[in-house]
């Protein structure tokens, strides 16, 4: 239960982050391609730092500087494959293009840029010392049937998505 509520956390959240982003610079778009307040694509990315964490990075004996100089090489190869992953898969399996970098000078394609790259190793090792730290002792006390309501949710959610 620990790992799927990580997910809705996160991806609510992510889609918090981008909303408050997309108003501030006077944006239409939204985040996600769901009804609700969601972005998937974040818990996902939440959940890929906190297995790379607890199956790699904390067996290794390195010194702290180390540790978070890999930690940023790791999740921005594993985040922005993610990236790249959930845009490709959009736009095959639901047509949808929610970005396209194809204006940025340093792009790999349209569902990739670099300087984007840096910031997802940056948000990773941050999201590793201080958001997953202390969201975890909320996410532990979440009440199994709040989670079977929220995954409901989510699946009409995203029923009514890929069938509208």
């Amino acid at each position: 239960m620990y790992y799927i509520n990580c997910f809705f956390l996160y991806s609510i959240l992510g889609f918090l982050l981008e909303s408050f982003i997309y108003k501030f610079i006077n944006s239409s778009n939204h985040s996600g391609f769901l009804y609700g307040p969601i972005t998937p694509i974040y818990g996902i990315g939440a959940l890929i730092i906190i297995i790379i964490n607890t199956k790699l990075i904390n067996k290794l004996n390195l010194n702290k500087v180390l540790k978070i100089f890999l930690q940023f090489i790791i999740f921005m190869i594993a985040l922005t494959a993610i990236e790249f992953l959930g845009g490709y898969l959009l736009k095959k399996v639901l047509d949808i293009e929610l970005w396209n970098y194809s204006n940025k000078e340093y792009k790999i394609g349209k569902y990739i840029c670099l300087e984007l790259a840096i910031i997802w190793g940056v948000m990773g090792v941050i999201a590793s010392y201080v958001i997953i730290p202390f969201f975890a002792k909320f996410i532990k006390k979440i009440p199994k049937k709040a989670t079977y309501i929220i995954i409901f949710i989510f699946i009409i959610d995203l029923l009514f998505t890929v069938f509208k």
